[in-house]
């Protein structure tokens, strides 16, 4: 390989389908957080869920970042990619013992997704461009965090989660020093991708709103009726989460960064409304996932308060990362969205005692009710 082709500046594509294959190593990654939320549902384990997600969005992002920049259907790009798939697989299955025995295999494959999206955005741009200038102070900074998780993999206990947590913060503020560079971004492709780890996200909601109907069937049990009604509502929760992003902010994302011309503008851009602001939009679905499988798998029981407050948080999450979004695009802050969080919390207060279903749909409800009857109505007059 002589290096990779860089398309013309004004070209936009669409995601290759090999980046398509490299996300759906994240379905195994997210039902492993859903899982230890489950088995842990208190402020540790949550705050250990949410280091461990932050670690998984890094190589996701970077991947992201250098497909953005070169042709995705080159075979050269392609090859990289399939490496980079094939890694993530024992990456996304230590993702439940990362905090263990299974650190070092999830730090070392972590690190070697991420050197080859270094290695695919280094050579992508000329020497002598700005551009290749950000990515080489990008990469540095990156393989200094990278070191220092490969560090801590090899350090027991707290101590891990301490060192892991200084590895995040080092990437952040190379997130932070990429802003005085120019970046490449294409506006198209940059959307899509996020659209479809949204999707990946949504499927491992579907995935664990399933799991009464295996439970049941292979019981013998058949299918009682307050597990169906569970199945349903959490089937149109999960719509509605649908709803929240694709029918209006995420086209209004793309066709705002499309307005912005200057490179350094755009990448700052992308890296707001999309590396930050998506990242609490997904991790949000992820804590909404573990109630739903709570619930969904026991509709007549008392719904825990540690499953109550991830049914919410995850709503939360969603809603913030959307105003966040908005706002860095819009100066516009969605308003109906966070009072509708805020009567969400009451109602979910109120009638928490009530069986795990009866919640579920009443939540449902005021989210139905508040979506297409007030906000869909509000926003097209």
């Amino acid at each position: 390989m002589k290096g990779i082709p860089l398309p013309e500046r004004t070209e936009d594509f669409t995601a290759d389908p090999v980046e398509l294959f490299f996300d759906l190593a994240y379905v195994l990654a997210f039902s492993q957080l859903v899982g230890l939320l489950v088995d842990s549902p208190s402020w540790s384990g949550a705050g250990k869920v949410a280091l461990l997600f932050a670690l998984l969005w890094l190589p996701w992002q970077e991947l992201t970042w250098s497909a953005n920049a070169v042709s995705g259907n080159s075979r050269s790009v392609r090859l990289i990619f399939l490496v980079a798939t094939a890694t993530s697989v024992p990456m996304a299955a230590s993702t439940s013992t990362a905090l263990g025995a299974g650190g070092p295999v999830f730090a070392v494959t972590l690190g070697i997704i991420m050197l080859l999206g270094f290695v695919t955005q280094m050579l992508s741009f000329d020497r002598e461009t700005e551009m290749h200038a950000s990515v080489a102070r990008w990469v540095t900074l990156n393989v200094v965090a990278l070191v220092v998780l490969l560090a801590g993999a090899f350090i027991s206990g707290d101590g891990r989660i301490i060192v892991w947590l200084a590895s995040a913060a080092i990437v952040v503020g190379a997130m932070i020093d990429a802003g005085r560079g120019g970046w490449l971004v294409r506006s198209g492709h940059f959307a899509e991708r996020h659209a479809l780890i949204v999707i990946i996200a949504l499927g491992e909601v579907i995935v664990v709103i399933g799991l009464p109907v295996v439970v049941a069937l292979d019981a013998g049990e058949g299918l009682p009726g307050r597990t169906v009604a569970a199945l349903l509502a959490s089937g149109a929760f999960a719509g509605l989460l649908w709803w929240g992003y694709f029918d209006r902010p995420g086209p209004a994302l793309e066709d705002r960064s499309k307005t912005i011309e200057e490179d350094r503008a755009r990448g700052n851009f992308a890296r707001d409304a999309y590396t930050w602001a998506h990242m609490p939009i997904v991790a949000g679905i992820i804590a909404s996932a573990a109630a739903l499988e709570k619930i969904t798998l026991h509709p007549s029981d008392h719904v825990e308060t540690p499953f109550r407050l991830m049914l919410l948080g995850g709503l939360a999450l969603g809603v913030f990362g959307i105003a966040v979004a908005s706002w860095r695009a819009f100066r516009v802050l969605p308003r109906e969205r966070i009072a509708f969080a805020v009567v969400v919390a009451a109602v979910i207060q109120v009638v928490g005692g009530s069986a795990a279903g009866i919640v579920l749909v009443v939540t449902v409800g005021v989210l139905m009710a508040s979506t297409f009857a007030l906000e869909s109505r509000h926003i097209e007059r």
